[in-house]
């Protein structure tokens, strides 16, 4: 081997981000190579010599990797840095002294379970469509959906950037859950499973439907479930928590 190695996947290893997320950063013009600025993807360079920067901080391979499982409440950006000065998720795991970024995405107004990393590759197959990895909402939505609307979203429902995939749409009865209020008759309530991660997607299907969401909790990422984390809490994922992730996108648990 020559020993170098794509930029994008050493700034992903450094924890900057996954490869998706630093292919965009290299893009944009925020990282440099020994001084220079680089925004042709592809380039390859060499850990042991290279000082690779982003906006204009040096960055350093990790020696350990990091996984939490976090409760986002509502209003809290699923972002590492607001240019607005908005709350972002980040601000909820400042006690953990590595550079972690979120795994995907989960909408400002949107709650429940968001996991956070250093592992760029990890998050890249996590989020990817080919791995396919299951993603589980609880949905409050106003009204009643038909029986035949139900089937839609079974099926694959027709949005803007093309037709869904099948999701897994089943009732959910609320009973003494604290993630809904089923005081109000004037809403239903749904645990969808989606395999892809457009922007907004559980919301702008049930708006297809003509039953708009009223509040969303994704309850589920993978293997991982949010369980009892109340809201701006997190814990640190267990080691067979991780190695079953791993497993679901196809690495080995002994990187």
């Amino acid at each position: 081997m020559d020993g170098l190695e794509r930029l994008q996947r050493y700034l992903a290893r450094c924890g900057v981000g996954s490869r998706r997320a630093c292919e965009k950063l290299i893009s944009d013009g925020r990282v440099s190579v020994n001084g220079k600025l680089v925004v042709q993807l592809g380039i390859k360079i060499d850990p042991m010599r290279d000082v690779v920067a982003v906006d204009g901080k040096p960055v350093v391979l990790q020696d350990q990797c990091v996984y939490i499982a976090l409760h986002k409440p509502k209003g809290v950006l699923t972002s590492a840095s607001d240019p607005y000065g908005r709350p972002v998720v980040t601000d909820l795991v400042t006690d953990v002294p590595y550079r972690v970024f979120p795994v995907g995405r989960l909408d400002m107004d949107s709650e429940g379970l968001l996991l956070l990393t250093n592992d760029g590759e990890l998050a890249y197959r996590l989020t990817h469509p080919k791995y396919m990895v299951p993603k589980t909402y609880l949905v409050t939505a106003v009204g009643e959906p038909s029986p035949e609307a139900l089937d839609q979203l079974r099926t694959g429902i027709a949005l803007e950037d093309g037709i869904t995939s099948p999701a897994e749409v089943r009732r959910y009865s609320p009973r003494r859950s604290k993630l809904v209020d089923a005081s109000d008759p004037g809403y239903s309530h749904w645990l969808v499973t989606i395999h892809e991660g457009r922007k907004r997607q559980v919301r702008r299907m049930f708006d297809a439907l003509g039953h708009p969401v009223k509040r969303l909790v994704r309850t589920r990422f993978g293997s991982v479930p949010l369980g009892g984390l109340a809201p701006g809490s997190y814990r640190h994922l267990s080691r067979e928590e991780v190695r079953q992730l791993q497993r679901e996108v196809g690495l080995t648990s002994d990187r």
